[in-house]
């Protein structure tokens, strides 16, 4: 087998798998942008600011409806923290804005099946529970001022014009009402396309991957890396080495979940997929960013605490759901070998991206390219315009 063969293979059966997810990809993103257009974040810092249960309630509520790539998320949850947020609010407005969104639930459902849909939900929740723990007994007054501290320098991340704009509609009336309006029709439009812009590059570079790692290594590979032959010890080993494979992947946000269809074929643990799918706010590219906004001992803070937590999840998902009996037994994955079939798939991606072709052209006509050159804009700089 030639060199190009093997290239036209992977990009093959990576194009494969992103057509088949590609409508549920445009109606997540676009049910976002419906929720985000009609919800304000100005008042967040201000409803944050302490570490009850209420606040971070309105924490993952929030992150819920701002839906961001991850590292407009982080972006968000610095600039919160910077306005008054506690540091504990801030993170679990981070983990519930890339972990419990509508597209990640709507792509997984497709590619994986609703049991880890349900895993990723009930896990999210689960996550967010265990991470205010720890941070109740473990984050020190020292660490958050260190964070403070370096947060006020505004060292530069990534994607923070995007995470500062706030596009959403403010006026009266009901939700229909602002959202069927001129102004309404525009915020879908721009989060709509923004959203897209910002995970991309994740989402591309995601599928290429799953594509290569299913054209050139081979299931016996993992099925030994992941303890197969041994269900107890591969259930043990799974949550704690999705993450450790995560962290090294690059990948993130929606991007990272054809790597988790990969892996599952390949023999991970139920719960291992899902502390993989939750790693994406550690990968080597985020904790850099955590090192400019908060410094090196708040960044390996955050590092260590997300890592027992998402690990932590893991463990209890696979034990609760192996309790339900709803863990999959079948591993296969018939998007990764199937190919572009002509059926039900292609229609609705044929309907889905003639809607997308409306919001853009909505984007398009109202200015919208000017907001694309302000993404990588520093934050002070946004808040200026």
């Amino acid at each position: 087998m030639n060199v190009t063969h093997i290239i036209l293979q992977i990009l093959f059966t990576s194009l494969s798998m992103f057509w088949e997810v590609l409508w549920p990809l445009i109606l997540g993103f676009a049910l976002s942008a419906i929720v985000q257009a009609v919800v304000s974040h100005k008042t967040l810092a201000k409803t944050l600011g302490d570490n009850s249960p209420r606040s971070l309630t309105l924490a993952t509520l929030f992150g819920i409806a701002s839906s961001s790539c991850s590292y407009a998320a982080v972006a968000l949850a610095r600039s919160l923290f910077k306005k008054g947020a506690s540091f504990t609010s801030a993170m679990v407005f981070e983990l519930a804005s890339t972990n419990l969104v509508i597209e990640l639930g709507i792509v997984l459902v497709v590619l994986l099946g609703w049991q880890f849909m349900s895993a990723e939900f009930v896990g999210g929740i689960i996550m967010i529970i265990i991470i205010a723990l720890i941070f109740r007994f473990t984050l020190t007054p020292n660490l958050i001022s260190l964070a403070k501290k370096q947060a006020g320098k505004g060292l530069a991340g990534k994607m923070e014009g995007h995470a500062a704009m706030d596009m959403s509609v403010s006026g009266k009336g009901t939700f229909w009402q602002q959202l069927f309006s001129n102004k309404g029709f525009t915020a879908v439009s721009e989060y709509f396309v923004m959203d897209w812009a910002s995970v991309w590059i994740d989402i591309v570079v995601g599928f290429f991957i799953a594509g290569a790692l299913t054209v050139l290594v081979p299931y016996s590979f993992w099925q030994a890396f992941f303890l197969t032959s041994n269900p107890t010890l591969a259930k043990i080993e799974g949550p704690l080495v999705g993450p450790l494979v995560a962290i090294v992947s690059f990948v993130c946000s929606v991007g990272n979940i054809p790597l988790a269809a990969v892996l599952w074929q390949g023999g991970i643990s139920f719960g291992g997929v899902v502390s993989f799918i939750f790693a994406d706010l550690i990968v080597l590219p985020v904790l850099d960013i955590y090192r400019k906004y908060y410094g090196w001992k708040v960044m390996s803070y955050i590092l260590v605490t997300f890592y027992i937590t998402m690990a932590a999840a893991g463990y209890i998902v696979e034990f609760l759901f192996s309790a339900l009996h709803i863990i999959p037994i079948n591993h296969h994955i018939t998007v990764l070998t199937k190919g572009i079939q002509w059926n039900y798939t292609s229609w609705l991606n044929i309907l889905f991206l003639i809607i997308s072709a409306v919001l853009v052209y909505r984007f398009v006509k109202n200015g919208g390219m000017a907001m694309i050159s302000m993404m990588e804009k520093p934050e002070q700089e946004m808040h200026h315009r």
